[in-house]
């Protein structure tokens, strides 16, 4: 499929073409370019979407774009587009947003912007949950050093951020280090997350790691095994650099739908806990200072203040979209989040219910359970 650079995009008349964004469902929800439909690539390529095809009036360009220019360009020449002038956006969405980050007049507004949303328009939303959990949780205590993980997301960004306005409370004296792992990002994804901090004023420190290539040709979880990698790297370099806690951006919907996804696809109860000792690093600790702290709401900042931020820094994203911190994909978290959303139009409290529920849990009803790695059955003291 024949390119057409953003710089030449911007000289035509929005009138003279239509943007069609290819990328998946998941990466759809973190934000699309302005104007733009959604088409499914498969659909192309098959020939299903040859009635959305031909609702695009005939004398418009079309320009289909990706995450980063790869997929849209390996298109080719598909049966449904046959006598349709298309050109695929060279560098795709991400090369939208970084062009758009580039500009250093508009970084300090940016950042002054985001800092007074904080502050005053989201102060309820994110700032009093997120002190909230660092107190109800014990999350940050004097005298500690706290790496901030940055994986270039909507979440660590607005953590970092969280954590430089909690900061200059002094209620508490800790420091923070800003740390950025690169375990083999391509070029644009490691270029936003560094032009994201720069305009957000976040001092980040990047370090390289080989994960990714580690993890290649493993066919069998290789998400699971690059985010356990990836949390060995971060413990071991926020140590090696005097830290004694690692911050995480997990948040309550992570938390709720890691609750759920347990039990319908791991067949078991647990949560994601606010904080943990880690069992490989002496003295180390992970935090998870978000956990009170809605997603909607955290969209809510970063849409206020146009903002745009990796959904997955991956660079399997154009095949694998998005790889929690804990190892799951995209499609089971989307599909437990389609799930909480159809409940909640029945029962409006079933979020805060599940939240609720790990915090009451009655033992003498439960079968079987472990802790410390030993099971215990009802059975042996019935």
């Amino acid at each position: 499929m024949k390119e057409i650079t953003l710089e030449e995009l911007q000289k035509l008349s929005e009138r003279e073409y239509v943007l069609i964004d290819i990328r998946d469902e998941g990466l759809r929800e973190y934000g699309m370019l302005p104007g733009a439909i959604a088409v499914d690539a498969e659909a192309i390529e098959s020939g299903a979407a040859a009635e959305q095809i031909a609702q695009i009036p005939a004398e418009k360009k079309m320009i289909f774009y990706c995450q980063i220019g790869r997929k849209s360009r390996e298109l080719g020449e598909p049966a449904v587009l046959e006598g349709r002038d298309y050109y695929s956006l060279e560098e795709g969405y991400m090369g939208y947003i970084r062009a758009g980050l580039n500009n250093e007049e508009d970084q300090k507004e940016r950042q002054e912007r985001a800092e007074l949303s904080i502050r005053k328009k989201f102060h309820k939303q994110l700032f009093t949950p997120f002190a909230k959990a660092c107190k109800k949780y014990e999350l940050i205590k004097e005298g500690d050093r706290i790496a901030v993980c940055i994986s270039g997301g909507k979440d660590s960004m607005l953590m970092a951020k969280l954590f430089q306005e909690i900061k200059t409370h002094r209620q508490v004296e800790f420091d923070l280090t800003f740390l950025v792992m690169d375990p083999g990002y391509n070029k644009e994804n490691r270029a936003l997350i560094e032009s994201n901090a720069k305009a957000l004023g976040i001092p980040i420190q990047i370090f390289e790691s080989d994960i990714f290539d580690a993890v290649d040709t493993i066919e069998k979880n290789p998400c699971y095994l690059c985010a356990r990698m990836r949390r060995g790297y971060l413990y071991s370099h926020a140590k090696a650099l005097g830290c004694n806690k690692i911050a995480l951006g997990h948040h309550y919907d992570d938390v709720i739908e890691t609750i759920l996804m347990g039990m319908l696809y791991g067949g078991q109860v647990q949560t994601m806990m606010p904080k943990l000792h880690s069992t490989n690093f002496e003295g180390m600790e992970l935090i998870r200072p978000l956990y009170l702290v809605r997603e909607s709401d955290i969209c809510a900042w970063r849409d206020y203040n146009h903002l745009h931020f990796l959904q997955c820094a991956c660079h399997f994203t154009e095949t694998c979209s998005t790889c929690h911190e804990d190892g799951t994909t995209s499609s089971k978290r989307l599909e437990t989040k389609k799930l909480i959303a159809q409940l909640k139009k029945e029962n409006p409290f079933v979020e805060a219910n599940i939240f609720g529920s790990m915090e009451n849990v009655n033992l003498d009803t439960v079968v079987a359970y472990k802790q410390h790695g030993v099971r215990h059955h009802f059975l042996d003291d019935y």
